[in-house]
């Protein structure tokens, strides 16, 4: 969590039989660091060793004081009517869970976490979900919106957080770039005019322009670290908005042009929505256990996606940097909750020293060992477990061509996954990119990389590295791997579901691909739909074309939704998803929780899957 000033935590949890367990500050701080990141903006990271067990099944109340106030002091609005207290529910049976991905703030749509709090509120206890999974962009670092790089640098000053030095850029200093020279909608225009530079350019700035699928814009990308943080703190938060200018009631830059003014006062708008629904937000995300790792967007458009993309994006300082804060800013903010024991206190005390001095030699060297960082996949121990893979730091780099996409993991990194899963019987495996995804588009991206431009398309998937392919594909296909695969994707902004069987094979596994993107953002419309009817008549299940991929062996039968039209297996619906698992591990219900405040269920038997 994030406080204005140092805290003292007292912690208290009770159940409705009554007190709990008491824990006062002294035995609190042997669990709790503190990261000073400026004058008003302190990290408060808590990783509790409990010596009593804690109940399960049942709601575990909390009072959380700090400095003496409890949360009706410092959050009044935490709790649940009719419930006294905020609480949470320990269920290490996974028998549901939500799921989402891709959280754009200024996207026209309502923002689909609503709909989870709005599960909360109104079912019962026994029957909420165990856990909420958000796979990846759940903030756009290098999409942003004006009037929100607005609020921003009206937020920075507010929090006290100190300057940042930049080099090779026209801004020597992180505070002319957040107030006299803010540089909206032309940020790529802060690189010096050289060649190493246009490299840049083109990855960074240029990249996130992809004609065939979206028109995202990348000219607002945020670039100092001041900046990712009070980004965050805007949209997961509503305190930070009591202190701030409405969107509505900003003004364009004098610079825009009439194109420009009319998309700032839309985005204002869509902001303004976005804002009222933040403290729905907060109650989710204090009674839910979160699980979150990163994808792209997170970090920049098509992290990682070639080796050729690398070599431009890390040989220069300012990416190299503008990479770098974004990746702290989510360690801090996301990383270390999903995982406190792959982070020594050594690294913390080390990032501690750094922040108060950003952009300094030193600051950079560690940023250096960050971006060599590789352990940010993780596992619970729930039953099936949920295993969380890391799919943009372990690249399997391309041996054809630097240009050509890297698979999404290496072979080193697929195997640890196989040894982890020997024995088990059913496992939640969550990838930020389906690992099946739908076989038309994946073909549109292979053969912009034939052409030698991956990047306008995204070219991201399992199956465009032959090497990952091959061996991701031998895992399912290995005797002792678990029998219940559920695969939990976001990144491609529609929602699809798919089961997957091993083609002349006895006792091949139940492998299931469950895509749910995104919570806020959308495929554009008709040309989806034009996708979605000619991946049918390409690619269904009995298609001869499927032998010409590198799934051939395997039968891969989509599911549709309940509110499609025939032959249509692709739901276009902002929102979140919700998954309920039979005792095997093997998926009971899939709906997609629709932004818009429809439930469209995808149907699961056999029969209903048929392509008509």
């Amino acid at each position: 969590m994030a406080t204005a000033e140092p805290v003292t935590p007292e912690l208290t949890l009770f159940t409705d039989s009554g007190l709990y367990h008491i824990l006062p500050a002294s035995v609190l701080s042997a669990g709790h660091q503190q990261i000073k990141a400026g004058v008003n903006l302190h990290f408060q990271l808590f990783d509790l060793k409990l010596e009593i067990r804690l109940p399960v099944q049942q709601a575990i109340y909390y009072n959380l004081q700090l400095n003496g106030q409890g949360w009706k002091q410092w959050a009044p609005d935490l709790n649940f009517t009719p419930h006294s207290h905020p609480f949470f529910v320990l269920q290490p049976k996974l028998s549901s869970l939500l799921h989402g991905s891709c959280r754009k703030p200024h996207f026209a749509a309502a923002d689909g976490l609503l709909r989870a709090e709005q599960l909360l509120a109104s079912t019962s206890i026994d029957d909420w979900p165990a856990l909420l999974m958000l796979s990846g962009d759940q903030v756009y670092v290098d999409d942003v919106a004006t009037p929100m790089l607005m609020a921003i640098h009206q937020f920075i000053p507010r929090l006290g957080l100190p300057d940042e030095s930049l080099h090779n850029t026209d801004v020597s200093l992180a505070s002319t770039l957040h107030s006299k020279s803010p540089y909206y909608l032309k940020r790529e225009t802060l690189l010096p005019d050289d060649k190493k530079s246009n490299k840049v350019l083109e990855q960074l700035f240029k990249g996130a322009r992809k004609p065939v699928f979206t028109s995202d814009n990348a000219h607002n990308h945020l670039i100092s670290l001041a900046e990712m943080f009070a980004m965050y703190l805007l949209v997961w938060s509503p305190v930070g908005w009591q202190q701030l200018t409405s969107p509505r009631d900003l003004n364009p830059p004098a610079d825009f042009n009439t194109k420009q003014c009319q998309q700032f006062i839309c985005q204002a708008e869509v902001l303004d929505a976005f804002i009222g629904g933040l403290s729905a937000i907060r109650r989710l995300l204090a009674h839910l256990p979160v699980a979150m790792i990163f994808d792209d967007h997170d970090i920049t458009d098509d992290w990682n996606l070639t080796a050729a993309w690398e070599l431009a994006a890390y040989q220069h300082p300012l990416s190299k940097r503008i990479i770098g804060n974004a990746l702290l800013a989510y360690l801090l903010f996301q990383g270390w909750g999903n995982c406190p024991e792959q982070f020594p206190a050594t690294y913390l005390s080390d990032i501690q020293q750094q922040l108060c001095s950003p952009g300094s030699n030193s600051y950079d060297v560690m940023l250096d060992q960050l971006l060599r960082f590789n352990h940010w996949y993780y596992q619970w121990p729930t039953e099936p477990a949920l295993v969380v893979l890391d799919t943009r730091t372990q690249r399997w780099r391309s041996e054809r061509s630097i240009h050509s996409p890297s698979g999404l993991m290496d072979w080193e990194a697929l195997s640890n996954l196989q040894q982890k899963l020997v024995g088990v019987d059913a496992v939640v495996l969550v990838s930020a990119a389906p690992i099946f995804g739908v076989k038309l588009i994946e073909a549109i991206q292979r053969i912009f990389t034939w052409l030698g431009k991956p990047l306008l398309v995204d070219a991201e998937n399992w199956m465009a590295h032959r090497g990952t392919a091959y061996t991701l594909l031998n895992m399912f296909r290995h005797p002792k791997t678990p029998k219940h695969f559920v695969i939990l994707s976001g990144d491609v902004h529609y929602s699809f579901v798919y089961d997957i069987r091993l083609r002349s094979q006895t006792g091949s596994p139940a492998v299931w691909q469950i895509t749910s993107s995104g919570l806020k953002n959308e495929f554009p419309g008709k040309l989806l739909q034009v996708f979605d009817r000619l991946n049918r008549w390409l690619y269904s299940p009995r298609s001869p074309l499927n032998w010409l991929t590198r799934r051939r062996r395997m039968l891969i039968t989509p599911h549709q939704p309940e509110s499609a039209q025939p032959g249509e297996r692709l739901l276009n619906a902002a929102g979140i998803g919700l998954v309920k698992l039979n005792e095997d591990g093997s998926p009971a219900e899939v709906i997609q929780l629709c932004a818009d405040g429809r439930n469209i269920e995808f149907k699961l038997y056999e029969d209903e899957a048929r392509w008509h």
